[in-house]
């Protein structure tokens, strides 16, 4: 580590405890701190956050009392140090000059499966189709966080099944590998006392949680008592002042209830920090195409999400309408990619074909693989940011990708042809492309004035 990476690090750490004697007081102190040794840049960023702090009508002023008063200092000083400067200052350069020296894709974040094994059988998750009995050994993830180091990776976000099956070895790995940030999406059932203030102790690992909305909406689809054992859950994470967030996918049939007022407002009120909403994908022989939003469903949360994260103080991502701020498809290792159980790389948490398993080669030679390399010759898939997905949106250049590289399919229990999967797209694909055109020309018009 360079001088002035330690430097900095030293800075932030410093800059939070200075921070946590007096947040009030300190955050306005610190912003002209940030001011004066900013040289000009990012002057519009900081004018934001200038305002969020000083202006009590700003929706974002309680959020940010919010994240200062109410997350543990230490953990929030952690968090910060492994996500500004490990995962950004240190970890961006390397996969930027990695990129170029290898010319392949590589990312900024690993998503991986411990598990395929879950305490719930949630109603078209397609998750639940690989069965019980995958794992990566702890050894296997162990491996992967230190080959994505090399990499300038110090960002992991585990997915399933229910990682906390493997509730152990997560925590030993956000011991072993204390300068990253674990990210988990999981259902909460199995957050008691005793991995909560596991979870103080490491001071690495956010939960985002997955609802459905209400009571009844998350009960119907993951079982009788679900909702009561999250909100139990949520205040565990509370009351040791602990980071945490929401996670919901939406459909034709929940689109109006999970981006409602009230129920962005009751996230807020569970004390969450971020909500990352999610499209719904048809992936699987079992999926459903009739839940997959039409046009005008798909614009109403276009529309909502982005006055309600304007207006009320939660941070929010629209994994699929948000692709203008990252420059389209994120996936094939372009910023992220995915691991499963049994140790297939693929390009997507969403798409499942490859050439390549960890237990067989190295995770550059991985991202060097057939179907890694055709997304980096093909990103992005579309200039059109409302429609980035090669699979959603662009159901052709995922046929054509699969077929030019052989890439198979990785559903162990199901396999399913590039063909079966895309034919639920075209539809779909054909019917927004109209909208999404006059959204995106509507969006760059408003822009230029």
């Amino acid at each position: 580590m360079s001088v002035s990476v330690t430097m900095k690090k030293l800075g932030i750490e410093q800059m939070m405890k200075y921070l946590c004697k007096d947040p009030e007081k300190n955050l306005i102190k610190l912003m002209d701190w940030a001011d004066k040794f900013s040289k000009g840049e990012f002057e519009v960023q900081r004018e934001i956050i200038r305002h969020a702090i000083e202006n009590p009508d700003d929706p974002y002023y309680p959020f940010i009392r919010h994240v200062v008063n109410d997350i543990d200092s230490d953990v929030l000083t952690t968090v910060a140090v492994n996500f500004f400067i490990n995962a950004n200052l240190i970890g961006w350069p390397k996969q930027e000059q990695y990129r170029k020296e290898y010319n392949c894709n590589i990312p900024w974040a690993i998503l991986l499966d411990p598990t395929s094994a879950c305490n719930l059988h949630c109603t078209g998750c397609w998750a639940a189709e690989y069965g019980n009995k995958l794992n990566l050994s702890f050894d296997e993830i162990d491996d992967i966080i230190r080959q994505g180091k090399e990499l300038g990776v110090y960002m992991y976000i585990y997915t399933g099944g229910e990682p906390l099956v493997r509730k152990d070895d997560l925590i030993r790995l956000c011991e072993k590998h204390d300068d990253c940030v674990f990210l988990c999406f999981t259902n909460a059932t199995l957050i008691d006392e005793k991995f909560a203030d596991e979870m103080l102790r490491v001071k690495n690992f956010i939960p985002a949680i997955s609802l459905e909305g209400d009571e009844a909406a998350t009960d119907s689809r993951r079982g009788e008592g679900t909702y009561q054992k999250v909100i139990k859950a949520m205040k565990l994470l509370r009351d040791r002042k602990l980071l945490y967030g929401i996670s919901s996918c939406y459909t034709s049939a929940n689109f109006e209830a999970i981006t409602s007022d009230e129920y962005y407002q009751s996230l807020i009120d569970l004390g969450a920090y971020f909500i990352w909403y999610f499209h719904y994908m048809p992936v699987g022989n079992d999926a459903v195409p009739e839940l997959l939003p039409n046009p005008e469903q798909r614009e109403t949360v276009y529309r909502r999400i982005r006055h309600l994260r304007a207006t009320k103080p939660l941070f929010a991502m629209d994994f699929q309408n948000d692709a203008e701020y990252v420059g389209g498809c994120i996936a094939g290792g372009r910023r992220y990619l995915h691991i499963n159980a049994n140790g297939d790389v693929d390009p997507c948490v969403f798409i499942h074909y490859s050439n390549a398993n960890i237990r067989e080669c190295t995770l550059l030679e991985a991202l060097q693989s057939p179907i890694f390399m055709a997304y980096h010759d093909s990103q992005p898939f579309n200039d059109n940011m409302l429609r980035p997905c090669p699979m959603l949106e662009n159901p052709e250049c995922l046929r054509q990708m699969v077929e030019k590289t052989g890439a198979h399919s990785t559903d162990p229990q199901s396999p399913e042809t590039a063909e079966h999967l895309c034919a639920k797209c075209d539809a779909y694909a054909a019917c927004w492309k109209k909208e999404a055109d006059r959204l995106w020309a509507e969006d760059r018009a408003a822009k230029q004035k």
